[in-house]
């Protein structure tokens, strides 16, 4: 089966999706995060130190993550959807007032709420 890859009006919801995710990471707006994750224990979040694995591990990592040095300037996105209620969101970044730049790349599910993310990785380059 084929799907049409990258329709404009999916690319659009996702791409809001992940610009809300990004001001809601960088401004530590914590329920925001948490209502983005699907809330599932099949969800995983790979990050710089930690592996966590459903929801609930990555509501608290969220909830007792410092909240100083979180903003960041993107350098790169890559939105890549596939059909009606899949995609891809990659990104470049740069701390903003450092030279450490990271990646990070989520898989986005469209659910009965709305895009969530159902896999995040983030990683320091360097």
């Amino acid at each position: 089966m084929e799907h049409a890859i990258n329709l404009p009006e999916v690319v659009a919801d996702v791409s809001a999706a992940f610009y809300r995710y990004e001001d809601a990471l960088v401004n530590n707006k914590v329920d925001v995060l948490d209502e983005l994750f699907w809330d599932s224990l099949h969800t995983l979040r790979y990050g710089a130190t930690e592996n966590l694995y459903g929801y609930e591990q990555i509501q608290a990592f969220r909830a007792s993550r410092p909240s100083k040095g979180l903003a960041r300037e993107l350098l790169r996105v890559v939105i890549t959807t596939y059909g009606q209620d899949f995609a891809t969101a990659n990104c470049e970044f740069q701390r903003v007032g450092t030279s450490a730049t990271g990646r990070q790349s989520q898989t986005w599910m469209r659910t009965a709420q709305g895009w969530r993310v159902v896999s995040a990785h983030v990683s320091p380059l360097g």
